[in-house]
């Protein structure tokens, strides 16, 4: 019989391409999610039976346990960016990933892959980064052989970073971003679904691995790299610490008056303390390279997604094309 892998968070932006990759190696999946219903799609990754969504609350020990219960591996990808409700940055990315970590080796699991973050701080001033490294640590307390992923900001198809911003430029002439000289080295989603299957099929040395592509650049930079996709031309504008800080402020204090019905989905003030330091890969640290991964560069995916947002969307290449016939 294949091996079972649970995945938390499997119909999530990075889970489901996790999945994708484990299920195409021949593992049964349960894909543990809050709402199993809107988690269908997955089903299809795999023949009839091999990849289905269980009902989880990663902050109820009886859901997580029930998903866990017979499975080789696991894997968490849970996750969050704002709070919301009973979902707060210490329940889910501490406590939760703590509660997976001490039911894994409660249950005799075999592998253990953590989803984490570059940046993950324990002294961080910022809950995200915060609770991350909190939940690293309590991860390896628990499951000392874990496998751990730091990656930077991720890119694919259905990322929240590129498309978010392509959108806002189809409406806009200006751009406007806080910490423009701040340093990313964004990395494909599938690099990183690649780096947890590896780690699942035991071929990852226990430990912290961050992962980077081969390109880093400030948030200004990959901005205009995003504007030369969709064929746009805006200003990228700097919004100053301070005036991103209040917004912020009032934007999460929208949330809490509202008692979560207007959800702050724009900018929040930890996001705003995140965007104050770079987020690439230590010199030091184990990375892709280390477990055997050709990192995927942004010019071999972005063209892939962000057509969409040109002024002619699909045909501007044709477009283009023609122009050139003419000039020649």
């Amino acid at each position: 019989m294949s091996k079972l892998v649970t995945i938390y968070g499997g119909s999530g932006f990075v889970g489901r391409y996790v999945a994708r990759r484990l299920a195409k190696a021949g593992w049964r999946i349960r894909v543990a999610v809050r709402r199993p219903n809107e988690a269908l799609f997955v089903k299809p990754y795999g023949v009839v039976g091999q990849v289905e969504p269980v009902a989880c609350n990663i902050r109820d020990d009886a859901s997580v346990r029930a998903a866990m219960h017979g499975a080789d591996a696991v894997v968490n990808c849970v996750g969050i960016l704002n709070r919301s409700g009973r979902n707060t940055f210490d329940a889910v990315q501490a406590e939760g990933a703590a509660r997976v970590a001490r039911i894994a080796a409660e249950l005799g699991v075999k592998r253990l892959v953590q989803l984490s973050a570059i940046g993950a701080d324990k002294a961080s001033d910022s809950e995200y980064s915060r609770t991350k490294a909190e939940g690293e640590a309590a991860v390896l307390a628990a499951f000392p052989e874990a496998v751990i992923l730091r990656p930077s900001v991720i890119f694919g198809p259905e990322d929240g970073f590129f498309n978010r911003f392509a959108g806002m430029a189809r409406f806009t002439p200006i751009l406007p971003v806080v910490g423009a000289n701040v340093k990313f080295q964004p990395v494909y989603v599938d690099d990183v679904a690649a780096a947890a299957a590896k780690a699942v099929a035991g071929e990852a040395a226990p430990g912290i691995y961050e992962l980077g592509g081969p390109d880093v650049a400030t948030f200004r930079e990959l901005m205009h790299h995003m504007l030369g996709e969709i064929r746009r031309g805006r200003l990228v504008l700097n919004v100053p610490y301070w005036i991103a800080s209040v917004l912020g402020g009032v934007l999460d204090m929208v949330q809490a008056v509202t008692l979560g019905l207007i959800e702050n989905r724009q900018l929040t003030r930890d996001q705003v303390r995140n965007l104050k330091r770079d987020n690439v890969v230590a010199p030091d640290a184990r990375g892709l390279a280390e477990l055997g991964i050709q990192p995927t560069a942004l010019s071999a995916v972005l063209p892939e997604y962000l057509w969409r947002y040109r002024p002619q969307g699909q045909y501007t290449a044709i477009q283009e094309s023609a122009k050139n016939l003419r000039k020649a």
